[in-house]
């Protein structure tokens, strides 16, 4: 269905994400490409007062926050045909009923993947050197690089990497990873095309042949059924000694109490920017470890990288209103395989 010159619109998500993803110049834009009247925003989709400005909502621009669009929400926008999503999964946000009624959606997780691909580089660098863990070892710390390998050797000459989950983030990930000298970056996934794989500098292979081969453990893998606890006891135990475990996807795809064992046991060590559950209990046993280290969900977008998903988000409004084809439309099958 070909979208109105200049559809009506309306940005749903939380205040706080609202206020630090759009300012002056971003809803400038978004004025000039499509009708807004006031409210350009809301945080509440069933406030009653809001019911003639639903009434007219062609696109909606969501974000974090955003709450589900559901049959009973969706009978009070009888004119929606697009939601272009501002962050990075649309699952919380699409029900059946958003399907079926043949709404098109759109996500710039693609640029959300830049961050946490850089985070991811950093991590690994960081592993290699063992850096975190020394730093947070009194002991380690006042010794010089050429005795501090209580946490494994110290390089990241010759390594090799095991990426699981081709996705946006592991693709870009496996990328970036070819400036570390004589790096091998093994990538496990069932669903990737192997071509692509070697084309970005990898090597497709299993889980079960990459995990005693390498160096560090990176997840990018989606939160499914079929992936929760994919990291448990028996794959952590086949990771070589001081090896170590990143996760920069979700906290679910690791068994926390199989990774408490082998971090506990000083084997593994493990840097962690998701958990399950998140926020870990205060008393749980990962946060006093040295080798181990925690961080609250920092590497997706943050601070001034929130605009970038806004103006993706904008470029998406401006090819919907010019009847052009969405760059990151997101359908019902590819969501079953993505995050």
């Amino acid at each position: 269905m070909t979208a109105s010159t200049t559809p009506n619109a309306l940005v749903v998500m939380s205040r706080e994400v609202f206020e630090r993803q759009f300012d002056d110049a971003r809803i400038t834009r978004l004025r000039r490409l499509a009708t807004v009247p006031d409210p350009v925003f809301t945080d509440d989709l069933d406030d009653p007062a809001l019911a003639g400005r639903l009434a007219e909502v062609e696109v909606l621009l969501t974000g974090w926050g955003a709450p589900r669009l559901d049959a009973q929400r969706l009978a009070r926008l009888p004119k929606l045909r697009a939601m272009l999503h501002c962050a990075g999964s649309i699952r919380p946000q699409v029900s059946d009923e958003f399907w079926a009624r043949g709404i098109r959606a759109a996500s710039v997780a693609d640029v959300n993947a830049a961050p946490v691909a850089e985070f991811t580089l950093a991590a690994v660098i960081f592993a290699g050197k063992k850096a975190p863990f020394i730093a947070a070892d009194p002991a380690s710390r006042r010794l010089n690089g050429l005795q501090a390998e209580r946490f494994g050797e110290l390089s990241n000459f010759g390594r090799t990497i095991g990426v699981v989950g081709f996705s946006r983030v592991g693709r870009r990930v496996v990328s970036v990873l070819q400036q570390l000298d004589d790096v091998t970056v093994l990538v496990a996934d069932p669903y990737a095309d192997p071509d692509e794989i070697a084309a970005a500098g990898g090597v497709h292979t299993s889980l079960e042949a990459l995990l005693p081969r390498v160096d560090v453990l990176s997840l990018h893998a989606p939160e499914l059924p079929s992936t929760r606890h994919m990291i448990g006891a028996e794959q952590l135990a086949a990771l070589p000694d001081h090896a170590t475990v990143i996760n920069t996807a979700r906290g679910s795809l690791i068994d926390t109490a199989a990774l408490e064992r082998e971090c506990g046991s000083g084997r593994l060590n493990a840097i962690l920017d998701v958990t399950d559950p998140e926020p870990l209990p205060e008393g749980s046993p990962l946060f006093p470890l040295p080798n181990v280290m925690i961080t609250p969900h920092l590497a997706g977008s943050l601070g001034s990288e929130l605009f970038r998903m806004t103006d993706a988000a904008l470029d998406e409004l401006e090819r919907y209103a010019a009847g052009e084809p969405l760059w990151e439309e997101v359908t019902l099958d590819a969501l079953q395989l993505s995050a």
